[in-house]
This record gives structure tokens, sequence and C-alpha cells, in this order.
């Protein structure tokens, strides 16, 4: 399969790259990884199906602001001065290419997987009759009694599709008189999308493809002349009203809205006739959106409903976290581990169950009397709401900073709050226009005489689930300056009582862009005083232009810098004469890389014991700046200093198997392994910690990287 196109990113200016065909960009180095054969063939189809889902959001959310700007004739500029109308021309370009390869991917994995026992068979394939036989009755007792049939005509109104509402529009001939009618059937979500056939051979139908085959049963004295498949994407985007007097009665409504936005998408088989597609848009009131024929599987997000079919063997091997070797070595007592020192948890190869330990023993410590916490996911089972409704029910002090406007989230966020006010815990939905993305935990606790306050800092959420894929940090410390600092921070979000003298923690949006650009210039002195000036930073997104600005100025002045961004990129580097020292990356792979890290060398070539080490939960773009509460935090301590600098990152950098490298004409090359390849996530899933390994692993010998990058 090809690379992705070297011009996407291109389109306009020498100093950025378009934020939203970087993003599409990305979006085509995940769909690579489906034809990675160094993955498993069920793990490939994960890839895929996983390029799918994120294309459908990628629309709901950010193509559907881009329509809306270009329906309200708003002419604002993208960072690479491109108007929205410009924008939308060269996402549907560009998503179009990526559609029509996702297809071509699909058709090959269809065929790899049906040769290792996997048949996803069409409506139209021979089977034998006790397969038919299954198949109408399975239609006849758990689909029929489901679907609801409706005429497309004056007399019926067209019903309402909802977000990502997949339908079938059948054009009939009626026998007895041979008058032709339209019928459109909307499958349920509440469906499967695939049928699994029982026997010793695994089988899959598709349930558009089950309803075809049998709508003779659907349509008794119809002939089916033609059949279409189509499914639209709405925007699913929600807009905070300055005026919005109740926040909570807000969202309620605005998710109720958001179900019924416009229609920014429409997948429609290219087998349906041009009369259909027209009637379609007329009725969906699509005549704005983006129309895209797609010749095979509508969709894509789906497949991943084939991935769970039990064959290990065309899976990666499954990985158990380690749980923190440090803490079992106090008898799982979390407090007296973290009151010895600092400690850095590395998910997912080290379990989040920590995080859960350490908020479940505050919950039922007599000693315990505060706790505090921000939520911006959490996920459905969540272990942290049970720890606080559980303190709350103990009498325990507990306040929830929980976000409303996490996207996608805010449902079950509204949920978790109801829940958490029903047990006494003092919920708070924090800011109108700022979304509160810092993710700290903080517990207050009696010891003697005294009050000690233990921190929880991540770079992720605190979310179960996706805690097991998404490489995050979680440091814990009992130090009193970062206490007294999340302390102030949560006054900030509950009671807007604005910090002075933060000890440790810089925060957005007051200062938090101000401060990086003072500790990139702090490596352009250095330089100039005829010292090394060295950068590492790692991020999902790099937008923000007055961050790429100062980076370009330290590269002009000979600071030398390595980024690891994952996904949006907008910084062009290896430009002479404006970004020659700046080289950026992209890891994809079995883990999604998350954590945010920035590491400053102040003065000596990087990896030095000297260097400035940051963990953060904000990557660098204009709303993680200044419309969300967010924290920049200084490592001090020596050991989890070198475990974030000599391992995380410089096994990031190391990384020769899952990296792609940006190049200065926007085209990513994926890299070579090279004679001594190295996976970093193999590294981390085969080698301890240094924080959390414990004493009795401290003879064990990590692999040191830092001489191997070097070389």
């Amino acid at each position: 399969m090809a690379e992705a196109d070297p011009l996407s990113l291109t389109l306009t200016g020498d100093r950025y790259f378009n934020r939203e065909l970087s993003w599409l960009s990305f979006n085509q180095r995940v769909l690579e990884e489906a034809m990675n054969r160094a993955h498993p063939l069920l793990e490939r189809l994960r890839f895929l199906s996983i390029s799918g889902a994120n294309l459908d959001e990628f629309f709901s959310v950010r193509v559907a602001g881009l329509k809306g700007q270009q329906l309200q004739d708003v002419d604002l500029r993208s960072i690479d001065g491109l108007t929205p109308g410009q924008q939308l021309a060269a996402i549907t370009e560009e998503s179009a290419r990526l559609m029509s390869a996702q297809q071509k991917v699909w058709g090959i994995l269809h065929g790899e997987i049906a040769a290792a026992g996997i048949e996803v068979i069409g409506a139209s394939s021979d089977i034998d009759q006790a397969t038919h036989d299954w198949l109408c009755e399975h239609f006849r007792t758990q689909i029929f009694p489901i679907l609801t049939p409706q005429a497309l005509d004056p007399a019926h109104p067209f019903p309402f599709i909802p977000n990502q509402g997949l339908s079938i529009v059948f054009d009939l001939e009626r026998l007895s008189d041979k008058q032709p009618i339209r019928e459109l059937v909307m499958i349920p979500s509440s469906l499967a999308r695939f049928v699994r056939i029982p026997g010793e051979t695994v089988r899959y139908m598709a349930l558009e493809a089950v309803i075809r085959r049998m709508s003779g049963e659907l349509f008794p004295g119809y002939k089916v002349r033609n059949s279409g498949v189509f499914r639209i994407i709405r925007d699913s985007d929600i807009e905070i009203e300055e005026e919005a007097e109740d926040l909570v009665r807000y969202f309620r409504s605005a998710i109720k809205r958001r179900r019924r936005g416009r229609v920014i998408r429409m997948e429609i088989e290219e087998r349906i006739p041009e009369p259909v597609e027209e009637m379609l848009q007329d009725m969906l009131q699509g005549h704005e959106a983006i129309i895209a024929e797609v010749e095979g599987f509508v969709g894509i997000g789906d497949l991943a409903g084939l991935v769970d079919e039990d064959r290990p063997d065309l899976k990666f091997e499954p990985y158990a976290p380690r749980f923190p070797e440090r803490i079992r070595e106090y008898g799982g007592d979390c407090f007296a581990a973290i009151r010895a020192k600092d400690i850095v948890v590395h998910h997912p190869y080290e379990s989040f169950d920590v995080v859960i330990a350490f908020l479940k023993q505050a919950a039922i410590d007599p000693d315990v009397v505060a706790i505090k916490q921000t939520l911006y996911r959490a996920g459905k089972q969540s272990g942290v709401i049970r720890a606080l409704i559980d303190a709350a029910e103990a009498g325990k002090s507990v306040t929830a900073v929980v976000e409303l406007k996490a996207r996608f989230d805010e449902e079950q966020n509204l949920l978790w709050a109801s829940a958490l006010e029903r047990a006494g815990v003092q919920v708070v939905y924090g800011f109108i226009d700022w979304k509160t993305h810092a993710k700290i935990s903080m517990v207050v606790r009696r010891e003697g005489e005294q009050f000690r306050t233990y921190c929880h800092f991540g770079t992720g959420n605190y979310h179960p689930v996706t805690a097991r894929i998404y490489t995050d940090l979680s440091f814990f410390t009992a130090d009193p300056r970062y206490g007294r600092d999340a302390a102030a921070l949560f006054n900030y979000i509950t009671g807007y009582v604005e910090p002075q003298g933060l000890e440790k923690l810089v925060m957005s949006p007051r200062d938090l862009r101000n401060s990086l650009c003072d500790l990139i210039e702090a490596e352009i002195a250095h330089v100039r005083a005829g010292r090394p000036g060295t950068i590492w930073a790692k991020m999902n997104s790099l937008v923000d232009p007055a961050i790429i600005e100062k980076l370009y100025a330290a590269s002009n002045a000979g600071v030398q810098i390595e980024l690891i961004v994952r996904g949006i990129c907008c910084l062009r580097p290896g430009v002479p004469g404006m970004s020659e020292n700046i080289r950026v990356k992209s890891v994809v792979g079995r883990f999604l890389e998350h954590s945010r890290i920035t590491v400053f060398g102040n003065g000596k070539p990087l990896p030095n014991n000297g260097a400035r080490v940051f963990i953060s939960s904000a990557d660098w773009m204009p709303r993680n700046f200044d419309r969300r509460v967010e924290f920049l935090l200084p490592v001090g301590n020596p050991t989890v200093h070198d475990q974030i600098l000599d391992q995380v990152m410089v096994a990031n950098l190391m990384d020769t198997e899952q990296s792609w490298e940006l190049e200065s004409d926007g085209h990513y090359r994926r890299l070579e392994p090279g004679e001594k390849p190295f996976n970093l996530h193999r590294y981390f899933m085969t080698n301890p910690s240094l924080s959390g390994r414990g004493a009795a692993l401290d003879s064990v010998v990590v692999p040191t990287l830092s001489l191997r990058l070097r070389a």
C-alpha cells in the first residue's frame, strides 16, 4: 500500500502545515498499520476499523465546524492561511483518497482472514440448505421484529436517521400490478453489525446482507428491483452559550439537539441509482453534505465487530501490566510508598490499578479527611467513581470536578455527576468557557498533629479501559510544594480564586505558553553562551503558532530539537534557514502514545542528570493554552527524572519499528528498522521501570538506552 501523499500537507504557506490535512495524514498512518505484516491479522483489521472510526469523528466535529463557518460566511483562516471553503475542498479530496484506500485494504484483509478461517459472506453467496434455514429462522425471530420498513412517498414523512445511522433503500415492484414503490429500512444500532453463522466454519454475514437476502420475507408480494445502503454522519459538536444559566440543564438539552445535528457526510453505495441519491439528499437536507460513494463496505469502523472472534493466534499476545513493586514492598500501602519517595507509574506497562488502589485506600483510611479529584473521562465502569462514593459515604469531604464538556462523554459524565451528588460528593462543573483537562487527585491525611497531602498527577484520563492501551504517566508525590499548588488549582476551579505564587506547577490558561517560551529561550541563551542547546518534547499534537515560531527561532539559533508528535503537526521541519535543526517523528503501534513530556538540556547534551524534565496534561495547541485548565509539572526526584528521560524519552527516540519521520514537504516516511531494530513498546513490556521496580529488583540490570542512542 502506498504511503501518505507527499503533497497532502503543502497546499499553502511556507511556515505551517494545515491542521486538518495533518490529521488526515495521521489517520493514513493508522491505516498503514493495517497492512503491516509485523502485526497479527486481526490486529491489522482492528487498525483498519480504528481508521474508520477516527474518520467518522473527524467529520462529525472538525469538518462540521468548518461547514458551520462556511454556511455563516465566517472568513476564519487556518494557521496556514486557508479559508473554510478551501479547507473543505482539500479535505473532501484527501478523505476520498483515504476512504478508497480503506476499501482496498478491506479487500485484502477480507481475503486473508478467509484464508485464516474467518469468512465474511455476502447476500448472494452460495450457502447450503442448513445455513439458509438457520438464517431464515434467525431473521424471523431476531431481526424482523425490530425492523420497521417505511414507504417513501408524499403520505409518509421521511423518518429521522440518527448520527452514524445505517439504512437500506429498496426500489420494489408490486407483483400484482407492477406498481413501483420505494421503501426505507433503518438498521437499529441495537443490532450487531455482523451475524455469526453457527457451524464448524467461522462465517459472518453483515446485517444489511442478511436483510437483503431475506427481502422476500420483509416484502412479501414484491420484487426487489434495486437496493442500496447509505450511512450519515451528523454534526456532533456542542457549542457553549455564554448566557447558559444552568450548565447541567443546558448540556442535557444540547445532547438531545446533537442527535439531530446537520448532516455533514453521507456514505452511499455506488450501486444506488442517481435519482435515489438526489432523493436522499433532499429528504435529509444534505445538499451541503459531503457525498462519499463507496465501492465496498459502508461503515469501516464497524469491522471492529469481527476482531472479537476468539482467535488468540491472530491477535497480540495478551499482556498483563505489572503492579509497582515499590508499593508491594510497603504491603500495598500506597501512602507509605509515596511518603518514602516520589513514584512515577508508566501505563499501560504498569497497571492503572495502582491509581484505583490509591483512591480506595483513601476512601477507607480513617485518617484521610478530604479527597479532591478532577474527572474528564472516567469510562462506564469506573473504580474511581466507586472510590469517591465510598469516601463520601464514609463521611469524608469529597470534591469532584466533573467536566461536562468532555466531547462524547458529556452524557456519561452527567450520569456520574448525579451518582456522586446522591452520595454526598460536592460536584463542581468548573468554568463555562474553559475545559478542566488537568488530571489531578489530591488526598489530605491526618498524620500525628499535622496534615499531609498526597497527590497524583496524570498525563492521561482516569479511564480504566483507555489506560490499558494509552501510554501515560502517573506521578505520585507527598512533596508539600506540589500539594499546596494542587490545592490552589482546585480552589481556582471551584471558587475562581486565582493562584498566587505557585511553587511547582505551571498552569493554563494563565501562563503555560509563556513559561514554555521562556524555557525555549533559555536554551537559545545557552547556545549564545557557547554551550549546547537541546530540546526533546513528546505530545499528541503541535499546532500553536507562537510555540512553533519560538521553536523556529531556537532552531535558527542552533538549538537541536527532537519532537515526537503522534498526530497533528503544523510545524514544518528541516527547512534551511527556518527549521533545519528540528526533527519530527510519529510513533504508531500496538499502544497509543499519549503522554506529554518536555525536556530541556540546560546547557548540556541530552540526556544528562541536570536536564529540566516536565510532564503535562497539555498538548501544544491554542485550545490547551487558552481555553483549558492544564498543568506543567517539573520532575525533581532523581529516579523519576531518570526513568522519564533515560527510559521513556530515549526509547521513543530510538524506536525504528513503529516510527515515521516528517519531512519538510509534509511527507511521512516510515523508518527502516535497520541492523538493530528497536520497538519501544516491546522494550517496556519486557523491562521493569526504574521508579516502581523496588529494592528487590534494584540488582536487575536495565539495558542502558542512552549510550545506544548516542551511538
